[in-house]
């Protein structure tokens, strides 16, 4: 799958632009604060519908305008061509088209276009609380199967009717209460037990690649061992909850699941999060995305579009040159604020200045 263009309108802080892509690696350049990070945004977000930065729908949109449009041309392997439209609204709910017929659901959009996204705020999956590595296998596991979505989604409005079970409660159990939690236990057990082992199947399958990635950006073999191992996995989900009920009464919340589970990463046999150095811990944050990217193209057949936002600037020069030496093949974007490595080799460079397109060539110099 390749993007061949993608338009803005009202979006950020594009009033209207439109980008035309290669096949091959696409560089987008131009100062801090220009929008090549709005770009970037813009091409994840028909792939998950979500920011990465975390941002609400209404934030995408222009300010002073009360809706935006992301709308990409797509062609697939096949050479079918694939028009996909985003319709922000400030107000009320957003719609998507695919050949301009309207979606029931936005969700159904997931799985049209994948897309990897590389940026600086990265190194919060190693150097962040359990919450974000929990985040990165979910994602991975969506970007793998879209069914996925509607599991994670499940499981969160179960633990949120836990939860609120147990507040009722108030730390003392009743016969009415536990007979209510008996259901949204067996509820819990049942999609829990399948994300878990969705989980600790992605990470037995990434491990080596990452331990690959990390080798190949560090230039050592460095021993890298990622594990997820929750104690409830051991003797099941719905034996763990009915062990953990007094205190999840006393408490007034679910203290067991998948809800609460963390991925201990490791480098050289020591936490990763509280012993290896900033730099070590930016390569492994970019080796387990290039895993899981690596995966995700092997295990559905068709490579996501990597979109490297500002990271080469964060790495030291070898580590920048290693990165683009193992690109895996496949469509890339590549935005930086700074000139780009010798080993870059964009086939084509658009520089950009507040939301608008100063310069769009290829590298021969051809508009």
């Amino acid at each position: 799958m390749i993007i061949e263009r993608i338009e803005l309108v009202d979006y950020r802080n594009y009033a209207s632009a439109s980008f035309v892509l290669t096949g091959g690696i696409t560089a987008v350049l131009g100062r801090n604060g220009q929008g090549k990070t709005n770009l970037a945004e813009a091409l994840a977000y028909l792939a998950t519908l979500t920011s990465f930065r975390g941002a609400p729908p209404d934030a995408l949109v222009r300010v002073g305008a009360d809706n935006g449009v992301i709308r990409a041309t797509i062609r697939e392997d096949d050479g079918r061509e694939v028009l996909i439209e985003a319709e922000l609204s400030r107000v009320g709910r957003n719609r998507v088209q695919i050949n301009r017929q309207k979606l029931g659901r936005t969700r159904d959009l997931l799985g049209v276009m994948r897309v990897s996204v590389f940026a600086p705020d990265d190194l919060i999956i190693v150097k962040g609380g359990p919450a974000e590595r929990r985040r990165f296998l979910d994602d991975a596991l969506v970007a793998l199967k879209t069914s996925y979505d509607a599991m994670r989604l499940e499981l969160d409005r179960i633990v949120r009717q836990r939860n609120s079970l147990l507040k009722q409660a108030g730390g003392r159990m009743s016969e009415e209460i536990g007979i209510t939690l008996d259901v949204w236990d067996a509820r819990l057990a049942d999609v829990g037990e399948q994300l878990g082992y969705a989980r600790a199947t992605l990470v037995a399958r990434c491990q080596p690649m990452v331990s690959e990635a990390y080798e190949q950006l560090a230039g050592e073999a460095v021993p890298v061992e990622l594990v997820y191992e929750p104690e409830w996995r051991r003797i099941g989900l719905a034996k763990a909850l009915g062990e953990s009920r007094q205190l999840d009464i006393r408490r007034g919340v679910s203290t067991v699941g998948p809800q609460r589970d963390e991925l201990t990463i490791s480098l050289n046999g020591l936490p990763a999060r509280s012993h290896a150095s900033q730099g070590e811990q930016r390569t492994l944050a970019l080796a387990m995305r290039l895993a899981t990217h690596r995966l995700v193209a092997e295990r559905t057949g068709s490579t996501p579009v990597l979109v490297l936002d500002d990271v080469l600037s964060e790495l030291d020069p070898e580590r920048a040159t290693a990165l683009l030496a193992n690109l895996p093949l496949g469509q890339v974007v590549i935005t930086s604020a700074s000139p780009l490595p010798a080993a870059a080799h964009p086939e084509r460079i658009i520089r950009i200045r507040s939301g608008t397109i100063l310069d769009d060539r290829t590298s021969d110099g051809q508009p």
